[in-house]
């Protein structure tokens, strides 16, 4: 038997309800009703643990939740209410109601036990009190829609306070606040943050402002440009739209500038003029256009340069390969055309380049490669006829991920891959390579993903020494398990991958497109992809590399 609700905890409730007035017009939910209005302390339903929108705790009795959301109620929250004699609460929705342009009364910090509390379109008003920081088990706090300022205290002080934080919803919130004693504003990984980024104002002292991942509103404003002693920003899948503020050019002592992922106004990259201190420049699917701008070749310091899925066009500058910094060289998925400048090639630091799915063309010797620390060499996609030799096998760097799709290698299997004992991702589709696939290649110990398809493969497909591999091996004469066609049956090749007419693109699609193979019992994609999925490891490689298979 639960036991009943505690005599002061109901006596607080029913004060609460009567300091209130039920006005149906008030709620937005269509669903709305006053849940309070069957409240009564007498007769059968007059323990309180049975009220709609009560949750009590089926020990002690104690009232540790109260969901009044969407309840009708209109009136005035002040410090004297009874709902902060609630003290065992650990839930509080309030959203969705009208308390009349309320201030948030500092009594909130009663409520320590909280680590729930949604006070969301409820027409409350004013700053949040500095109490609200005192109530450090929250988890959820929702404070959206309301004509609330978020000032003294401010957002940095907020996100330091509240460490256990996973939903912060401040949509609506103004957070608009003077940053010139704030040398640092750091909100990374969030996506649950929402609301408009503040007006800046000249002579911040901020010089690191880092919100990757958090969900703001509208665009990035003008005044970004008044904080001169900026030199990181990252803003990364923030759902920014509009325009990229040409302000941005302001911000000359920049050494780090991460606008990846945001729905951008399409602009050419002529902004980044005077930036001459960047050493790491991330513009990643910004809807930017044109030619890489002459500007970068000023940016002496340039270690990072990733500019992946754009509408870039024209050639890549010989100077280019000037930038013996660079470690990361990513311009893949663009319009870039001609010839790739051979200077690429010989980078001596570089451990990522990608320049998959341009419209290059040209010859490429990968024994031109000189970086021992490049892990991620992607060229497919292009018009490009990539050579290698024996002699050059023990040269090469230790490739991780490998992309030479639709490369016109030609031939048996490419021998200077004999000696790559790290390869984890290869895509060597869409070429003529010819024969058996060599045990040797199967039996390197690190390999996750093989795209084999359109080539001139036949005979047994290996099979690998891990316990899961994923192929595509389509349009060969490959034969053996896992495949349904067994070896010697006189069949000449593999039928065609075949996509439903109703399905979606995805690059893991069943059929002979794609092939799982798995030894333990019971074994489905979905483990296969988990295990990917959770490592930081393979995020960016499935969106990096998995990309072209989606095309």
């Amino acid at each position: 038997m639960q036991p009943l609700c505690h005599d002061e905890e109901s006596h607080a409730l029913m004060q609460f309800k009567q300091s209130l007035v039920i006005n149906e017009s008030v709620s937005s939910d269509p669903s709305a009703y006053p849940k309070v209005a069957s409240w009564k302390v007498d007769g059968e339903s007059g323990d309180c643990c049975s009220w709609d929108g009560v949750e009590c705790d089926r020990v002690s009795g104690h009232v540790i939740g109260l969901d009044l959301s969407s309840s009708c109620l209109y009136g005035s929250i002040d410090s004297n209410s009874s709902l902060f004699n609630l003290v065992h609460l650990g839930r509080l929705n309030l959203a969705d109601n009208n308390f009349n342009n309320s201030k948030i009364p500092s009594e909130i910090r009663n409520l320590l036990r909280l680590f729930d509390l949604d006070l969301s379109h409820s027409s409350f008003s004013g700053q949040i009190p500095a109490e609200i920081l005192e109530l450090s088990k929250l988890v959820s706090l929702d404070l959206g829609g309301n004509s609330l300022k978020l000032q003294k205290p401010g957002l940095q002080h907020l996100v330091e306070a509240l460490t256990n934080l996973e939903v912060l919803h401040l949509g609506g919130v103004d957070i608009s606040a003077k940053l010139s004693s704030l040398h640092f504003l750091s909100i990374r990984n969030n996506p649950y943050l929402t609301g408009y980024l503040p007006e800046f104002q000249s002579g911040s002292n901020l010089e690191l402002l880092l919100l990757r991942g958090t969900s703001f509103s509208g665009q990035l404003p003008e005044s970004i440009g008044n904080l001169k002693s900026l030199k990181e920003f990252h803003v990364a899948g923030c759902y920014f739209s509009g325009a990229i503020p040409s302000s941005l050019g302001n911000l000359t002592k920049l050494n780090s500038l991460d606008l990846s992922s945001n729905n951008f106004t399409p602009s050419t990259l002529e902004w980044l003029g005077n930036l001459t201190e960047l050493n790491s420049l991330r513009l990643i699917q910004t809807n930017s256009y044109g030619n890489l701008p002459s500007s970068i070749r000023n940016f002496t310091q340039l270690t990072v340069l990733e500019l992946t899925q754009n509408k870039l066009t024209g050639q890549i500058p010989s100077w280019i390969g000037n930038h013996t910094l660079f470690i990361s060289l990513m311009l893949g998925f663009n319009r870039l055309h001609g010839p790739i400048p051979e200077s690429i090639f010989r980078l001596p630091n570089l451990e990522a380049l990608d320049l998959q799915e341009n419209l290059f063309r040209g010859t490429v010797n990968v024994g031109l490669l000189r970086s021992r620390s490049l892990v991620s060499f992607q060229l497919s996609g292009n018009n490009l006829s990539v050579i290698g030799n024996n002699n050059d096998s023990f040269a090469l760097p230790k490739f991780q991920i490998l992309g030479l799709g639709g490369c016109n290698l030609s031939g048996e299997f490419p021998s200077f891959l004999h000696g790559q004992t790290h390869l984890e991702s290869v895509d060597l589709s869409e070429n003529k390579i010819e024969g058996h696939i060599p045990k040797w290649f199967m039996n390197l110990g690190n390999l996750r993903y093989l795209r084999l398809s359109e080539n001139k493969l036949e005979g047994a497909l290996p099979i690998p020494p891990r316990s899961t591999i994923i192929y595509t091996v389509s349009d060969n004469r490959l034969c053996g398990k896992p495949l349904s066609r067994k070896c010697g049956n006189g069949e000449d090749s593999l039928p065609a991958a075949k996509r439903d007419e109703g399905s979606a693109a995805y690059p893991l699609e069943f059929g002979w497109k794609v092939v799982v193979i798995g030894y333990a019992s019971g074994l489905v994609i979905g483990v296969i992809l988990g295990c990917v999925m959770d490592t930081r490891k393979y995020e960016w490689l499935v969106k990096n590399y998995f990309a072209r298979w989606q095309r």
